[in-house]
């Protein structure tokens, strides 16, 4: 297993916007599990909080920017390309303006901050997305395409070709996420001369000075532009080098603008919210098709995981039976609802219940069409929950369970007579002081049944 992980304390960085060109302040601060990559503008009143989600995404123009409930975030890419190349899950990102500070355009920067305060595991599984097959998005407006097929681990190759001399067809590849570092954090974003000369014009990149994105200058530079690009760079003269980039800067990599485009798909894509266990290959990507590609997977993703049915071999002999069951629960028929636990771990507990047209229940729930009461499929997965909880005591006979808080329960199928009913509980936090906080869900006929947020407590019995 695989755990979730944070950063160990919290650490700020300063600097200025690429487009906004305002000085801000942002600061990395643990988050708890599950929590994922969360933005916090703390320059507005009530702190409002937007998740680094692929839904919230209003505007892929020269960045990746989010609104959620009118509250915006700009550029958010290359901190999030970092958080995921330094194997970060859970992280707080608090900003006093709309964007991030792009440093010197690269993720080299965030990273560094990161390996500064160090990670630190958490007590959660991490939740991967397994790739099983070939998944794709194309943009047909552009040619734009990515894809993702099954691999042994998170992979990304970009192709970008941009149909220009000076930059032609290039290549990159990240074969393991432990490079990221290594071979893509320091790579800078860029832009063409043409692109420079339109967002002058309209008073955009105003943080953009030389040190922070490379300039590609795709055809010839008349007087009047050089002067612009003088003061807006505040240089008092601007040449262009003989690989056909603006000077005062020198390349990392002869292919440092495919890297950088790999550095945004792994940005871009971190806004699914899961992992990804699989190989991304993207031919000319751009923000607008990572994140149209970001929320096909999420929506496949979420549609997967509602419907995932875990299996277990119901043949096999128990981890404990009927009298094993009783032996440690004070429950009795016709009120016990367990009738075996198949697996049970640290975290987790499966349990079985066969449902038989002898149920007391179906006596009078309803006659003539027998349905199991809903509240008794969230009591029989409470009693599988509470076997997980005893286990961690000694003398479990002499405890009892009970329910401090029941949320989010949904019945989804009825639970007819005939039907095997197979109920796991996951634990949402550590068991602290005999308190239980778990994701119970029932299944049976390959379906889920039903799902709740239990947290019980155990006492003491008075006996």
């Amino acid at each position: 297993m695989v755990k979730q992980t944070t950063i160990k304390s919290e650490i700020s960085l300063k600097g200025v916007g690429l487009h906004t060109g305002k000085e801000v302040t942002m600061t990395f601060k643990p988050a708890p599990v599950n929590n994922g990559y969360t933005f916090v503008r703390v320059d507005l009143e009530g702190q409002p909080v937007i998740e680094a989600d692929a839904n919230y995404v209003v505007n892929t123009q020269r960045g990746t920017n989010l609104e959620k409930k009118g509250v915006k975030i700009q550029t958010s890419e290359h901190v999030l390309a970092a958080f995921v190349g330094c194997d970060v899950d859970n992280v707080i990102i608090e900003l006093d303006a709309s964007e991030p500070p792009i440093m010197d355009g690269s993720s080299k920067f965030f990273v560094e901050a990161i390996e500064k305060v160090g990670v630190e595991e958490q007590d959660a599984e991490r939740k991967v997305y397994v790739v099983k097959e070939v998944i794709s998005y194309t943009d047909e407006n552009t040619g734009s395409e990515i894809i993702v097929m099954p691999a042994d681990e998170y992979q990304v190759t970009t192709m970008v070709d941009f149909g220009t001399k000076v930059l032609g067809t290039q290549n990159a590849t990240l074969k393991t996420m432990t490079d990221f570092k290594a071979e893509i954090s320091d790579a800078r974003t860029f832009s063409f001369l043409h692109e420079l000369e339109t967002l002058l014009e309209h008073g955009l990149i105003k943080g953009g000075d030389l040190n922070n994105a490379i300039v590609y200058v795709d055809k010839e530079i008349s007087p009047d532009t050089m002067e612009r690009l003088k003061t807006a760079f505040g240089k008092e003269s601007i040449t262009v080098k003989p690989n056909g980039i603006l000077d005062n800067l020198t390349l990392h990599y002869p292919n440092e603008a495919a890297r950088h485009k790999l550095l945004d798909v792994i940005g871009d894509l971190a806004l699914i919210g899961t992992r990804i266990k699989g190989k991304v290959i993207a031919n000319k990507p751009g923000h607008f098709v990572n994140t149209q590609f970001a929320k096909k997977l999420s929506k496949i993703i979420k549609i997967e995981q509602r419907n995932f049915v875990p299996t277990y071999d119901l043949n096999k002999e128990p981890l404990m039976d009927i009298h094993k069951i009783m032996s440690m629960l004070p429950h009795r028929p016709p009120f016990l609802l367990v009738d075996k636990i198949i697996e049970m771990s640290d975290t987790h507990v499966v349990g079985q219940k066969n449902v038989t047209m002898n149920e007391n229940f179906f006596v009078g729930h309803f006659p003539g069409a027998p349905v199991m009461p809903g509240v008794l499929i969230v009591e029989a997965m409470a009693q599988t929950g509470g076997i997980l909880i005893l286990s961690t005591v000694p003398d479990p006979e002499n405890y009892l369970t009970y329910f401090m808080k029941i949320d989010n329960v949904k019945f989804k199928h009825k639970v007819l007579p005939g039907d095997t009913l197979v109920f796991k509980c996951d634990l949402l936090s550590p068991i602290r002081r005999g308190i239980c906080h778990m994701q119970a869900n029932a299944y049976a006929n390959g379906k889920l049944v039903a799902e709740a947020e239990l947290m019980a407590q155990i006492a003491k019995s008075s006996n």
